[in-house]
């Protein structure tokens, strides 16, 4: 149902400026970290940056009709990048439109009978706060390479370990510490300084030292047909579980993400999970036929939002616009040091780390089941680690029920099931 537009979640004439400005920063603070997940997903920089301005569009033009949420950013989401990067080496970049095709069908089929309440009810959120912080570990290694990274005509062809490269690494552990102080100082104020300070004074020091820069593809984008190309059954199955798993963390994500920014929205309003979802079927579905990525509303990207002024859906118009700047003038990356990159990845994996600390509360069971997923997750992949802790969780659970409090196994499993039915159930 339409809203009028006094209220509207889409534009409000009296926030205008508010609006503008909140997507002018946060548009600004999106692109190193847009680019860093295009990396981490072994996506091309364009195609991410494009699917960010794409879910951009359709998350306003959703703001008018069925509004998630009012001051949530959508776009691509570390915590998705690694389990994209499995599937470009499982299935190929040529296979991906068609999975994320899959996806978005998927997460259609999920908002249309309201389904993602049972994905929250299957998955125990602490299971989700260790998937997360063995994303959060893949991250900050990966980028780790790019801290010691220095010009090919600085390498030395005997040794690893020059002057030129421990100057390399000096120079990213104070960026490091810049950022990471700064964003002890302003994230409950201004979370977007930190990011422009590090990246404009990392583009000052590449003027006058050697260091290593961001190189972007200039790929074409283009209409995509996102058909599969592969035939084997073995094949299908593996897409199948890809997919799956792929839809409930970007589900689940979304999901989390709103209980946060219904937080920090300043008006007070509530989200609809159901409606956010809409949104994001509709966005992964589109960019599935350039290419794109699966995306969701970022939680980094929205507190930024919010604390730069947004009060409506407008901001993320103007974000989309920003970040398309760069998108049709993708040269102007590759004014971006590769170590500023890296200091800003380190610190978002090392954020998705320290969320197992809110998995305490729930007891050790869960804190040591989350920390093993989370070194599963780092060790065999999402794939794998997500899979094995669930089984883990459900032979411990039965075990407890079935030997120490001796109820037969069809009860277990009933009361498993009324976990669906809206009853209390087993936890």
């Amino acid at each position: 149902m339409a809203i009028s537009r006094s209220t509207s979640a889409a534009f409000q004439s009296k926030y205008l400026a508010r609006d503008v400005q909140a997507g002018v920063i946060t548009g600004a603070m999106a692109i190193p970290l847009s680019v860093g997940i295009a990396l981490m997903s072994d996506f091309p920089i364009k195609v991410g940056l494009a699917t960010v301005v794409f879910a951009c569009f359709i998350g306003w033009v959703n703001a008018f009709i069925r509004p998630g949420n009012f001051i949530g950013v959508p776009g691509i989401a570390a915590g998705l990048a690694p389990l994209l990067a499995v599937g470009v080496e499982r299935f190929g970049m040529e296979n991906m439109p068609f999975l994320i095709l899959l996806t978005g069908i998927s997460q259609a089929v999920i908002w249309k009978f309201n389904w993602q309440k049972y994905i929250l009810r299957a998955v125990p959120g602490y299971l989700v706060e260790g998937l997360l912080a063995g994303v959060g570990m893949t991250i900050a290694v990966r980028f780790l390479a790019f801290t010691y990274e220095i010009p090919a005509d600085q390498e030395s062809p005997e040794t690893f370990w020059n002057a030129a490269r421990a100057r390399m690494v000096l120079i990213s552990l104070a960026g490091l510490v810049l950022f990471v102080y700064l964003f002890s100082i302003f994230k409950d104020t201004k979370p977007a300084l930190p990011y422009f300070l590090l990246i404009g004074a990392s583009i000052v020091l590449a003027q006058f030292l050697p260091v290593s820069m961001l190189h972007v593809d200039d790929v074409e984008l283009r209409f995509v047909l996102p058909m599969p190309h592969f035939s084997e059954g073995l094949t299908w199955v593996y897409v199948i579980g890809f997919v799956i798993i792929l839809t409930a963390v970007n589900v689940i994500e979304q999901v989390m993400s709103n209980a946060a920014i219904e937080k920090i929205d300043p008006l007070g309003r509530t989200c609809s999970n159901n409606n956010s979802l809409f949104s994001i079927w509709i966005a992964n579905i589109g960019s599935s036929f350039f290419g794109g990525m699966t995306n969701l509303d970022g939680l980094a990207k929205s507190t930024s939002n919010a604390l730069a002024g947004a009060m409506t859906k407008f901001s993320i118009l103007v974000i989309g616009i920003v970040v398309a700047f760069f998108v049709m003038n993708s040269q102007y990356l590759e004014y971006l040091p590769k170590f500023s990159l890296a200091a800003i990845m380190i610190f978002t994996g090392w954020k998705m780390i320290s969320r197992l600390w809110n998995v305490a509360y729930h007891g050790q069971y869960a804190m040591i089941l989350a920390i093993a997923c989370s070194l599963m997750v780092y060790k065999v992949g999402i794939f794998e680690g997500l899979l094995t802790a669930i089984a883990v969780h459900g032979l411990v659970n039965y075990l407890v029920f079935h030997q120490a409090g001796k109820i037969p196994t069809k009860v277990i499993i009933k009361k498993y099931m009324k976990k669906f039915s809206g009853d209390e159930g087993i936890d």
